[in-house]
């Protein structure tokens, strides 16, 4: 059997009219991952409705309609095969549903592009996407500088708009020295997946050639064994099989493994008695891996989806109060001490209560702007106190980057996201 190519999930965010569906509908046709027939369809369909010129869009539109039927978010996007990888495009369409899927969704972005449209450069929501990506951990950020054919190809307006970009990156801790520029059209096809003609200046690759020259995830396998509990089935002749991504660690058949919290709050001990991925059976199965396992000794009734099965030596931690820093995206009036929305951590989902607002800070620089506000409002940072309502299982971002990031979410928005900076541990009984 082939080896398989490493995967990597690159997310596409910007402004609402930045082009970022046409940008990948685009790569996604010139790069063969969608079929002239198919397009055609597309095509017909945007001239029906009075949008020529979207067919592109509709690619990923499609995938719109499929994510509002609810089907999950690993079957929501798309796959294109280059040179080196297996991507998995991800195309935010508004911040918020951005953020609940780079966070609660099974897979974290490891690289993003960031689409900005030439003629209107930098807009309000640009500084806000920049600072999700910073805050959700993705390493690489990339910027596309879109509708290029709008901006008759000019090499000046590129610059600006690169000039522009490059002070909000450095804002939010990014070296514009070390990130890369695309001077694109996704309408025209200029420097998607084929080189343009009409922008001699322009240097660089193109959008499908660049995939290759990200770096590749690192795999977290030296941290402690974390499998967070997507769905629990019970199946004839294995018994119950928790399903899940494992998300830092190696687990091993024989391993003796920790469900935390579990239905008791303290958790329950058993062993990895069969791992299985990709329907065959393994000894052994590493960070980034969506797993079904089978547990000697734990049954349908002792776990459920939240829980996090972990290497028995070296157990997460159940948070009596934890300190996060957070970033208000989304909040209908002010965020104030005593508001208990529900937090969504790995595949958990607790209510939560602030319980002191200890300091707005500046997000660029992480300085303290005021010591106890009295509320926050949106586009604000700052470090705050939470208790959980209920067992949470939670590490630190230094500890495990990938257990520490959270989305704050209420009457179905996403208000806030962020990640816990320290814990104070539940004291067993």
């Amino acid at each position: 059997m082939a080896k398989e190519k490493p995967s990597m999930n690159v997310v596409f965010v910007g402004h609402v009219d930045a082009g970022k569906s046409t940008c990948v509908g685009r790569l996604l046709f010139d790069g063969g991952a969608v079929s002239e027939q198919e397009m055609k369809k597309y095509r017909e369909e945007a001239e029906k409705h009075g949008k020529a010129g979207f067919e592109f869009a509709y690619v990923m539109d499609s995938i719109k309609e499929e994510r509002e039927r609810g089907v999950t978010i690993d079957l929501s996007y798309r796959k294109l095969v280059t040179n080196k990888y297996e991507i998995t495009i991800i195309d935010a369409p508004g911040h918020r549903d951005f953020v609940k899927n780079m966070i609660t969704g099974a897979s974290q972005a490891d690289a993003a592009f960031l689409v900005i449209a030439a003629p209107s450069g930098v807009q309000p929501q640009t500084t806000e996407h920049l600072w999700l990506l910073r805050t959700m951990g993705v390493k690489h950020i990339n910027v596309i500088v879109n509708k290029m054919d709008a901006a008759e190809y000019s090499e000046e307006k590129y610059n600006s708009v690169k000039e522009e970009v490059g002070k909000l990156l450095q804002g939010v801790g990014i070296n514009p020295e070390t990130t890369a520029f695309i001077a694109a059209s996704g309408l025209m096809g200029d420097n998607i997946a084929n080189k343009s003609d009409k922008m001699a200046w322009y240097k660089g690759s193109t959008l499908k050639d660049f995939f290759d020259q990200i770096p590749a995830p690192e795999l977290p396998t030296e941290l402690p064994m974390r499998m967070p509990v997507q769905d629990v089935y019970e199946i004839t002749g294995i018994g119950t099989v928790p399903v899940g991504k494992i998300e830092t660690g190696v687990m091993k058949v024989g391993q003796k493994v920790k469900i935390l919290p579990g239905r008791t709050g303290s958790g329950i001990e058993g062993e990895v008695k069969t791992i299985e991925a990709h329907h065959e059976q393994r000894s052994e199965a590493p960070a980034g891996e969506n797993v079904g396992i089978n547990v000697r000794g734990v049954g349908k009734k002792d776990l459920a989806r939240g829980d996090v099965i972990c290497d028995a030596a070296q157990p997460i931690p159940i948070v009596e109060e934890f300190i996060g820093t957070i970033t208000v995206i989304n909040h209908p009036t002010v965020l104030a001490k005593g508001y208990t929305p529900v937090f969504h951590i790995h595949t958990a989902q607790v209510p939560c209560q602030f319980v002191e607002l200890i300091a707005q800070i500046d997000p660029r620089t992480g300085e303290v702007i005021k010591e106890s506000p009295d509320f926050l409002k949106n586009g604000d940072t700052a470090k705050v106190r939470i208790k959980p309502v209920g067992n949470l299982a939670l590490e630190t971002q230094k500890d495990n980057p990938y257990m520490a990031r959270f989305a704050i979410r209420d009457a179905g928005v996403t208000v806030a996201a962020g990640m816990c900076t320290e814990i104070t541990k539940k004291k067993v009984i």
